[in-house]
């Protein structure tokens, strides 16, 4: 299953696939050279597949827990000041994905939408430190009755050209649903409140919808 973001480009890459096999097999007379190109034609768009895939994910659905928002590894645990929303300290954990992982941004807890801006700005590679601050990005704050206020911030990186969020104010949403997508790109900050309980370690890899980032005492 696809994501719809993805459904234009993925028949724009059949008809190129198609007309560069054509291609291929009527101008290239050696055989090795032919089969080579096809087959580096062919990874091109199983690559452009993967990226775009939606899979259906059962997560276990907890008003005690904060899920992964994305597929990824997990490359920063801290505490840190947030100077956006809450202007006062958090736990940020960000995950970083790469080409080959699921790119679908999901609702790390239910509840409503309290808040949900986006930031035009530069695409520094997504691991680089002023990354959150300046990059292309998107901030959303989820509130329910249990965690409190959650946010989560969409990060374009040096190939992603373009972030796609869901979430509009006043929405009351599901922990786990569909959010948005990062295409060709790169990471999502959670902040979440300092009494958190963190489940994961830096370098665990997880999953949108499925992982617990984190859990209320």
């Amino acid at each position: 299953m696809f994501h719809k973001e993805g459904h234009k480009i993925v028949m724009f890459s059949i008809a190129i696939v198609v007309i560069a096999i054509m291609t291929i097999d009527y101008f290239v007379a050696l055989a090795w050279l032919r089969t080579t190109l096809m087959l580096v034609v062919l990874a091109f768009f199983i690559i452009i597949l993967q990226f775009f895939r939606n899979p259906k994910r059962i997560g276990t659905l907890h008003d005690h827990h904060a899920l992964s928002p994305v597929d990824g590894k997990v490359v920063v645990i801290e505490e840190v000041f947030e100077k956006e929303y809450f202007k006062d300290k958090r736990i940020q954990v960000s995950v970083f994905m790469s080409p080959i992982n699921v790119h679908v941004t999901r609702y790390p807890i239910g509840g409503k939408v309290i808040f949900s801006k986006y930031h035009p700005g530069k695409y520094l590679v997504a691991w680089h430190p002023k990354a959150s601050e300046e990059n292309e990005r998107t901030t959303v704050v989820v509130e329910n009755k249990t965690f409190g206020k959650v946010l989560y911030r969409q990060i374009a990186g040096a190939l992603a050209k373009r972030i796609v969020n869901y979430a509009q104010v006043d929405n009351e949403i599901q922990q786990g649903a569909d959010s948005g997508f990062i295409k060709f790109g790169s990471r999502v900050d959670l902040f979440l409140p300092l009494d958190a309980d963190i489940k994961v370690t830096l370098n665990q890899k997880v999953k949108g919808g499925v992982s617990i980032i984190a859990e209320t005492k």
